[in-house]
């Protein structure tokens, strides 16, 4: 008789764990669901194709899914693989846009935030807190009370404490990692936060709940026209090189800092155009920085946040031109020393080089019109449709994602067959959010029955919220499975596996980096756990022990060439070590110039 390696057999427990069809239920996006998708791209004719899988697209396939329309949205690599994974994982009202008396778009993004913490996404999205220093005496107390009561005003103050002022005495003891003379007292607020690449692949799965093919490693490479309209586009697999068209009424590009590209390659005219703005963040240890909030400190040009996350402080951000790698944005040494330069400023303790853990770059799509007065739509967002059958969205930020998604498909109206229904994504929560409140009350007797500590079950109900079942039924019959990770003990390696099998990741790069966030939050960077989650993703996605070995081996030269294009004075020096890794999906095609 042959023995069966206890490999081989985890791999087929797992396979057989997959139901014989997809099931939209959960909106899995798994390897069944992948090799549907792809028959489906070939097969139907969509009301939209949607291009691009940051925030904005997937919320754009979201709302169209949920006013009954056939959609498809597809993604040249990963979901948030861009700019909406390497935010500043703020969902915010912007309290600095008030100074700009742009009091709509503020007024627009407390109401997303309010609808994120309370109905929407509450296992996602967290309130936190921030204190601002003050520096000054007599005026700057006064003005920016005004400033905080207008923002609690307009809806800053909801569901979430208003502001409260402090003695310098009191923000000291709030925060005394502050330097006594880098203040005259303070005031705290509230905003919220959230891990946005998981956000942002839940919006993602709750579009393939609703109907949505959702498709990533998929690069649009044509536009198909039919007379002065455009029909559809041509789509390459970037993992296998295959080729189809797929037939839509009309498409919505949501490519973010390659709307350009992609307007070129369509042969249309754009209305407007993006300019990219790289914005760059440290990570450091929690301890490293004694405080019981975050702080908003005022810049010289903007602002600096030090944000909590988890048993860490994220510091940023930077906002400088970028005209090179558009996937792959590199920090340089200049923009770490600014950073560390601006923190310690305040801190009675200075950070250094050697508490970084983590650091990513990230690249904003702002818009730049044709003069300076149109530039000042930075932070504002424009749709337009470009030409019949085409539609574009560019500009805007993270929290009001949402929004820009129901003004995109309002767009695409005159393409589209009958009457359109209006958009309800507000009315929507995300996967995990039913029932979610109850299971926190649960959380004691989750972790006994599955043997886990209370604490790590909180952390999973806040990853996962309801869909935690899902999750740790993975591990049935397979306890070890429900360890730490190695090298990583935030995760378990059911997680791993739940990536690979749920959530879309097709290399390891995508689980450390995205569906976990390991590659900034250990000074290791994932490199120490590297093999062992690629050996988890083999047994869901059937990967040789050669495949195991490339994966590892591409995801190490990721890291390297990000620490080595972290040392480089400039961006130039810099984008040529980053671009220097290999490309974890192989058949990615470099863009039209």
């Amino acid at each position: 008789m042959v023995e069966v390696s206890s490999s081989s057999t985890r791999r087929r427990d797992v396979a057989n764990r997959k139901p014989s069809t997809p099931d939209p239920i959960t909106g899995r996006l798994g390897d069944d669901e992948r090799e549907l998708a792809w028959r489906r791209l070939g097969e139907e004719t969509f009301d939209v194709v949607v291009i691009g899988g940051g925030v904005v697209g997937v919320g754009t396939a979201l709302d169209a899914a949920t006013r009954g329309l056939r959609v498809a949205l597809v993604e040249a690599r990963d979901l948030a693989s861009g700019t909406s994974s390497r935010s500043s994982k703020l969902f915010h009202g912007g309290l600095r846009y008030l100074e700009q008396l742009e009091f709509g778009l503020v007024r627009e993004a407390l109401r997303e935030r309010e609808l994120m913490l309370t109905r929407l996404a509450p296992h996602l999205v967290k309130p936190v807190s921030f204190l601002y220093p003050l520096a000054h005496r007599v005026w700057e107390r006064p003005y920016t009370a005004a400033g905080l009561f207008l923002y609690d005003t307009m809806g800053g103050a909801r569901s979430v404490p208003g502001q409260k002022h402090l003695t310098r005495a009191g923000a000291l003891r709030m925060v005394p990692a502050l330097k006594r003379n880098a203040l005259v007292g303070g005031i705290r607020y509230f905003d919220a936060q959230a891990d946005d690449a998981r956000h942002t692949m839940t919006v993602a799965r709750t579009a393939a709940h609703y109907g949505a093919v959702v498709r990533t490693s998929t690069q649009v490479v044509d536009f198909v026209r039919e007379a002065d309209r455009v029909s559809g586009v041509r789509v390459r697999d970037s993992e296998d090189g295959r080729e189809t068209t797929v037939q839509a009424n009309a498409v919505i590009n949501c490519t973010g800092v390659w709307t350009d590209e992609l307007q070129r390659l369509s042969g249309s005219r754009g209305r407007f155009r993006v300019r990219a703005s790289k914005g760059v963040h440290i990570v450091v240890p929690r301890d490293r920085i004694v405080s019981e909030s975050g702080l908003i400190l005022r810049t010289t040009k903007s602002v600096l946040f030090v944000i909590p996350w988890r048993n860490h402080w994220i510091v940023g951000t930077t906002d400088t031109d970028w005209n090179l790698d558009l996937a792959h944005p590199a920090a340089t040494k200049r923009d770490i020393d600014y950073i560390l330069e601006q923190v310690n400023s305040v801190l009675a303790t200075p950070l250094t080089t050697a508490d970084i853990e983590g650091v990513y770059a990230g690249l904003r799509p702002l818009l730049a019109g044709e003069s300076e007065s149109t530039s000042k739509l930075s932070r504002e967002h424009a749709v337009a449709r470009v030409s019949p059958g085409l539609v574009a969205i560019a500009g805007g930020k993270y929290t009001t994602y949402r929004v820009m998604a129901a003004d995109a498909v309002d767009a695409a109206a005159p393409d589209l067959p009958g009457r359109l229904r209006p958009s309800i994504t507000d009315q929507v929560p995300l996967l995990g959010a039913d029932g979610y409140h109850a299971l926190v009350n649960q959380a004691d007797q989750l972790a006994a029955r599955h043997g886990l500590h209370p604490y790590r079950v909180r952390h999973l109900l806040d990853r996962y919220g309801s869909l935690v079942h899902e999750v740790l039924g993975l591990a049935d019959g397979h306890p070890e499975w429900l360890k730490p990770l190695a090298g990583a003990p935030d995760y378990l390696a059911v997680e791993a596996v739940y990536a690979a099998s749920h959530e879309g990741a097709l290399h390891v790069e995508d689980t450390l980096a995205r569906r976990t966030r390991i590659s900034i939050e250990y000074p290791h960077r994932g490199v120490d756990c590297a093999k062992q989650v690629a050996e988890l993703m083999a047994e869901v996605l059937g990967w040789d022990d050669a495949r195991v070995a490339r994966e590892v081996e591409v995801y190490n030269a990721r890291v390297e060439a990000e620490r080595d294009s972290q040392s480089q004075p400039d961006d130039q020096a810099a984008d040529a070590r980053r671009s220097a890794a290999p490309e974890a999906r192989p058949e990615i095609m470099e863009p039209v110039s």
